[in-house]
């Protein structure tokens, strides 16, 4: 049989044990919003109904087996079993309503997904032609009616370029000479 409360304004926490394990799931929601944290704890099966209690540290519940007593800390949507026995003096204690079912959106926790298969290498791209002009990588190159950009040669210290037009010039040119630019 499974539980739910309200530990807070729009947050409900749903308890419930299967075999050894007591399933806690927060789900918290708001004006388009909705959130959810499930974590699974190893209790044992219950023997009594189980307890839920407000703080001002958030939310405590506590739950009965044949091995003992536990406490599972609640804190907005993180959860955790607490190493001792909380003291509950001034804690205010939660209704916990008997449901049937914990709704399917709800159920936890999930099954892992299959990894994902590698990607496949990428083809080579092919050459580009739109009108006259035409773009291939291997070697870069790029033609545009009678203009052409090379980038098949491995550029030594030795070449130098115009910054505003891509000319080469000479390392002793202090202007391009195809566009006049003042080179550095």
């Amino acid at each position: 049989m499974a539980y739910v409360c309200e530990i807070g304004t729009g947050q409900r926490a749903y308890l419930d044990n299967q075999g050894k394990q007591t399933i806690v799931t927060t789900a918290s929601s708001s004006l388009g919003q909705q959130q959810q944290s499930s974590q699974s704890f190893l209790t044992g099966s219950w023997t009594a109904s189980p307890e839920s209690f407000r703080n001002a540290s958030g939310a405590i519940v506590k739950i009965t087996t044949s091995q003992g007593q536990y406490f599972i800390q609640i804190q907005g949507n993180s959860m955790g079993m607490m190493a001792e026995s909380p003291s509950l003096q001034g804690a205010q204690q939660i209704q916990l309503q008997q449901v049937d079912y914990i709704p399917t959106s709800l159920m936890s926790p999930m099954e892992p997904m299959k990894p994902m298969e590698p990607m496949k290498p990428m083809e080579p791209m092919k050459p580009m032609k739109m009108g006259d002009m035409e773009m291939s990588l291997n070697p870069m190159q790029m033609r545009m009616g009678n203009m052409e950009l090379r980038m098949d040669k491995a550029v030594s210290g030795t070449h130098r370029f115009c910054s505003q037009c891509g000319t080469e010039v000479s390392p002793s040119d202090r202007f391009c000479s195809a566009c006049g630019h003042r080179l550095q």
